[in-house]
């Protein structure tokens, strides 16, 4: 069969959507780009928001219109959430759990003719689940491969749903990580990012108990060319090992930290349920900055969650501007059915949410453009996209998470990583001749 992947939401379905097709193609399908060309289009969906799940709903439109015939898999978060309201969507026929990913291809085997109700093939998540091992894709449309260590989450913060429709944390045995690392190095991937729903408990439930540190630490040798990056990381989850890791092995190991901090108030974080206070995270970054020479550390912040008025939203910015940031991901708060945020009624208004998510993102843009203006002249280990901007120009992405535009001549380094050196603006690399990076 002929078969279309629409992902949404985040690394961890797009390493699910990746090895779905590859899984295919072994099998005997075919993938295809679009709705239109294809037997079957699956949706990889998303439902942290109510416009991730508003998104959803429109993919199912759009592909019944571009193609009356086609047969509509629902896969990802919102089918898990709630599986017979999933199926009722008209125009979906078949309903695929997270925990069943892997059984796409038994799962076009027996899809519902067109007057038959919608398939469902959920599996019940529990807190104890075996970690759901799907192979990493190598022949992928990204040059940065997904390597999935870890799947679910034990948290409860406030506002996420995500434990419901993930299930409990779980993770990938060392030896099956490393394994699958080699086959991607061998491969020729330049960049591997750890990925999981919550990266820092990697390790929690094996036995003997392992820390994200150690595992990192196995793979440093495993590289070869090849680079590491790590996903989203909790701020109370970094220890110092993890960061002298980083600062012995610069040439293996990404300079770049996600920490969600998520507020930068003490009585909204509480009201979040989140394990870090402003402190500890004050302390982390200047650390980090401190021990792990030019790493670049980006945040999530959630601007409107019940409990922030103005005066907790104004200390969290002035906080925010204070540390050495490289970025933020800036989301207005948005009520989830089922967390224990939908109960609270002080959320700010969404006008006034809308305000600050703007301010934010007005002052993680001033940091971005700050740093590409200190990067200007230097040289930079950059891992070049396979695929062209719409504009036929190639980006890289820098170890230390600077998007910059290669000249035309470096389209002949699609998928490779590369030493270039930035030019005045740090932004566009010079076109003059480089070496590969170490």
């Amino acid at each position: 069969m002929r078969v279309a992947i629409d992902t949404h939401g985040c690394r961890l379905n797009r390493f699910e959507s990746d090895a779905m097709v590859e899984a295919l193609a072994r099998e005997g399908h075919t993938w295809v780009g679009a709705a239109r060309e294809a037997d079957v289009y699956v949706i990889n969906t998303c439902t942290i928001t109510h416009q991730a799940d508003a998104d959803a709903r429109r993919a199912v439109r759009r592909a019944r219109r571009e193609n009356p015939g086609v047969k509509v898999v629902l896969t990802g978060c919102l089918a898990n959430a709630d599986p017979a309201a999933a199926a009722a969507l008209p125009g979906v026929d078949a309903v695929l759990g997270n925990a069943d990913k892997g059984e796409l291809g038994a799962l076009l085997g027996r899809l519902p003719a067109a007057t038959e109700p919608a398939l469902i093939s959920v599996s019940a998540l529990t807190r104890r689940m075996p970690f759901v091992s799907l192979v990493p894709a190598v022949a992928s449309r990204r040059a940065r491969a997904l390597l999935k260590v870890q799947d679910g989450c034990d948290y409860r913060c406030a506002f996420c749903i995500v434990p419901h429709v993930r299930g409990g944390s779980r993770s990938l045995a060392v030896q099956e990580v490393v394994a699958q690392a080699r086959r991607l190095v061998a491969a020729g991937v330049p960049e591997l990012v750890l990925t999981g729903i919550h990266l820092g408990t990697y390790g929690r439930d094996l036995r003997p108990r392992v820390r994200l540190s150690q595992l990192v630490a196995a793979l440093v040798p495993e590289l070869g060319g090849a680079r590491l990056r790590l996903s989203s990381i909790d701020p109370h989850e970094v220890d110092d090992a993890l960061l002298e890791l980083m600062a012995a092995h610069p040439q293996a190991i990404c300079r770049h930290l996600h920490l969600p901090v998520q507020a930068g108030d003490d009585g909204v974080l509480r009201r979040m349920r989140r394990g870090h206070r402003v402190d500890s995270f004050v302390t982390l970054v200047e650390r980090a900055v401190r021990m792990v020479p030019g790493v670049a550390i980006g945040s999530d912040v959630i601007v409107g969650h019940p409990g922030e008025d103005a005066a907790a939203f104004e200390r969290g910015a002035a906080l925010l501007r204070g540390l050495p940031l490289a970025y933020l991901h800036v989301f207005p708060y948005s009520v989830r059915r089922g967390t224990a945020a939908a109960q609270m009624t002080d959320a700010a208004p969404p006008r006034e949410r809308a305000q600050r998510a703007a301010e934010l993102r007005a002052l993680s843009q001033a940091w971005v453009a700050a740093r590409h203006r200190e990067a200007a002249g230097r040289w930079a280990d950059v891992v070049v996209h396979l695929e062209p901007r719409r504009d036929g120009r190639f980006e890289g992405l820098t170890d230390d998470d600077l998007r910059v535009v290669l000249p035309p001549a470096g389209a002949a380094w699609a998928g490779q990583r590369r030493r270039v050196r930035l030019g005045d603006d740090g932004l566009h690399v010079q076109p003059e001749p480089s070496h590969d990076g170490d």
